[in-house]
């Protein structure tokens, strides 16, 4: 089995293990509440595939069980800015 830290995924394989949309993924990422992919080639992302897991690892459990180190996430709209 290979080495966890050593596998990259492209958009569409964190889209599908973190079940969020591209327009989610990217809206997290810009608020700083998701990892940033590596820059690998010209045109080509990836993220680290032991990142993502931690990511999915630190969120909530639905039943409100809630990890110390859970950030909640930004509202649905919010940019970041601040009233």
């Amino acid at each position: 089995m290979p080495d966890i830290q050593r596998i990259l995924l492209n958009r569409r394989e964190v889209q599908q293990a973190c079940k969020l949309s591209k327009s989610t993924l990217y809206r997290l990422m810009r608020t700083g509440h998701f990892p940033e992919p590596l820059k690998i080639g010209p045109k080509a992302i990836r993220w680290r595939a032991d990142e993502i897991h931690e990511w999915v690892e630190s969120r909530p459990r639905a039943r409100g069980e809630s990890p110390a180190s859970a950030t909640p996430l930004p509202a649905r709209g919010s940019r970041g800015r601040h009233a």
